[in-house]
């Protein structure tokens, strides 16, 4: 299965690539055909379908997870001298919804293993600061937060909790479906997610009075569905604007291709899982490999190759490099949101501020993990992966 690198550069396996079909294809043409391209009928069912899906009361179409959880935090009216809790270890999004509202991100660092949020962390940070006003656990690549000690913390502080479960659709745990366990869910179908829309999200909440708000504020502020004022008999062209909201609906072309995606939903889970497990046995012989744990439930969005340093001669972007020469394609999650600029200027933060998102960042390498790819792809990565680790292993001191 070895290939050499000229080979390779010739048939690149991509670190992401999307799952769309001839059902999808299908679906776009009859919303085109139909002469009603934004948001109305396919938007309404396929919040309806994810709904049923998921158990939710109430799911709410939006046209990003980031306009999902900036609706959520507004709709919990966060607002100025507010602190919400959240990890470093994290795509952008899930701090900046919350400046957004001139509100302030309370980091708190990662596990080790897991790479998800610290309860023990958030549990010190919320004794400390009497300023928390919401909890957002990220489900970093598909693997759950420890949602039951972080529910404890919340339900004994009297916190809200906005699950960002941008990776974590379709996992489902004994009690329910992450994103339906916090007071508010919110999911993507970015073009890399479990399913996807090309852009777009979900929200969810079991809370009447939380979903009102988000319907409202999704659309401007409109006091009725704006599709409606097209379609009603009478005062079609009447409607008030109650708040100052924002444009974030979901268009029914984008819908159309989610109702399609979302019945694909498990299979494209197991089809990750299978692959996650394909490398983890391939991968488990290297001493100069960490894995992410295979066991519990998982999205596979991300598969998070640590590499232990310590017995390579070189470092994570040159491991990187070498990869891209035998035409695999990957990423790295994530580069901690206190090493960016506008946070360390706001906010004074130093790298070492929050050790355990460093030392994993500084490891990791995010590969190809997607239903689309094939077991001669997975082959490939895999034989990648160890070609270039062979090549540049140092035995540690002592070893024979």
């Amino acid at each position: 299965m070895n290939r050499s690198i000229d080979e390779a550069r010739l048939s690149p396996v991509p670190f992401a690539r999307p799952s769309i079909g001839p059902e999808e294809e299908e679906a776009v043409l009859e919303v085109l055909r139909s002469g009603w391209l934004t948001t109305a009928g396919q938007s309404q069912a396929f919040e309806k379908e994810f709904a049923a899906y998921t158990g939710a009361s109430h799911a709410l179409a939006v046209n990003s997870a980031t306009a999902g959880l900036h609706l959520a935090l507004e709709a919990l009216k966060i607002g100025p001298g507010d602190r919400v809790i959240t990890t470093p270890y994290t795509f952008t999004a899930s701090a900046e919804v919350i400046r957004y509202l001139n509100a302030d991100p309370l980091f708190v660092d990662i596990e080790r293993d897991t790479l998800n949020i610290d309860p023990d962390g958030i549990a010190r940070a919320v004794a400390r600061d009497k300023k928390v006003r919401a909890l957002i656990p990220v489900h970093i690549g598909g693997r759950p937060c420890s949602m039951d000690l972080i529910t404890e913390i919340a339900r004994n502080h009297r916190i809200p909790i906005v699950e960002d479960a941008a990776h974590a659709f379709p996992v489902q745990t004994p009690d329910a479906f992450i994103g339906c366990i916090g007071d508010i869910g919110v999911y993507s179908f970015y073009a890399t997610k479990t399913i996807t829309t090309g852009e777009g999200g979900m929200v969810v909440t079991s809370d009447p009075e939380i979903a009102r708000r988000i319907s409202v504020m999704r659309l401007h502020g409109i006091d009725r569905e704006v599709w409606r004022r097209y379609t009603d008999q009478k005062a079609s062209w009447s409607y008030d604007v109650i708040e100052a909201g924002y444009k974030y609906n979901l268009p029914d072309i984008a819908a159309a291709i989610g109702r399609v995606q979302l019945k694909k939903a498990a299979d494209f889970m197991r089809r990750r899982g299978e692959i996650a497990r394909m490398y983890s046995t391939a991968f488990a012989k290297y001493d100069f490999l960490r894995l992410p744990p295979v066991t519990g439930p998982h999205a596979w969005h991300l598969y998070v190759l640590q590499l232990d340093l310590d017995r390579l001669s070189i470092d994570r972007d040159h491991f990187i490099q070498r990869l891209q020469q035998r035409g695999i394609g990957t990423s790295v999650h994530y580069i901690p949101l206190h090493t960016m600029s506008y946070y360390r200027r706001r906010y004074g933060f130093q790298p070492e501020d929050f050790p355990v998102s460093m030392q994993v960042f500084e490891s990791a390498v995010s590969l190809p993990i997607y239903p689309d790819l094939t077991d001669e792809e997975v082959g490939r990565v895999i034989d990648a992966v160890t070609a270039v680790g062979r090549e540049v292993y140092r035995r540690p001191a002592g070893g024979a």
